[in-house]
């Protein structure tokens, strides 16, 4: 599955992806914001990760910018007990330029396309540039504080929980907030 927005195009990784994907996410900064992700993030990591299978109603994507194909992050949705949960990164020389939010928002609409009627999403409480991302995609803070293991900390760590409804009018919302 391919999607995109008016900077990105988000699309599966393949094989031979596997040194762009190190290159963006072998970065301690990035990794410890992950939870499933281990440090340090090796070529190995980096090989399965691309060949592992993708479920067409949970996919994930590679982000990469549209007007030169370089790698930005990756970003997608995976079953939660019983919830869509969204996750993403976004390599360090691309931070702050709005690509998290873009991408999250195109994922979002792929979402309700596939007919997910809820996605939820955390962050680590020590990376508010993550919860300010949620916010913009119009997310609810569902008040919980919970701990998560990071694979990339090696310890659990708290995180804030949020929750969003896609049902109509949801995505025109997020759209506003984000522009």
């Amino acid at each position: 599955m391919f999607h995109r927005s008016e900077r990105l195009l988000l699309r599966p990784p393949w094989p031979e992806d596997w040194s762009q994907v190190l290159g963006g996410i072998a970065d301690e900064g990035v990794v410890r914001n992950l939870a499933r992700a281990p440090w340090p993030y090796s070529p190995e990591d980096a090989r399965a990760f691309v060949e592992l299978p993708i479920a067409f109603d949970y996919p994930r994507f590679l982000i990469t910018r549209a007007d030169d194909a370089s790698l930005v992050g990756c970003v997608g949705i995976d079953p939660l007990d019983g919830d869509v949960e969204l996750g993403y990164w976004i390599a360090r020389q691309h931070w702050g330029q709005g690509y998290a939010t873009e991408a999250c928002q195109a994922v979002l609409e792929v979402s309700q396309t596939l007919g997910h009627g809820r996605v939820v999403a955390s962050h680590f409480l020590d990376n508010p540039a993550s919860g300010r991302v949620l916010e913009k995609l119009a997310f609810q803070p569902t008040g919980r504080i919970v701990e998560r293991h990071s694979c990339g900390r090696g310890e659990a760590a708290p995180t804030a929980e949020y929750a969003l409804s896609l049902g109509e009018g949801a995505l025109l919302q997020a759209e506003r907030r984000a522009a």
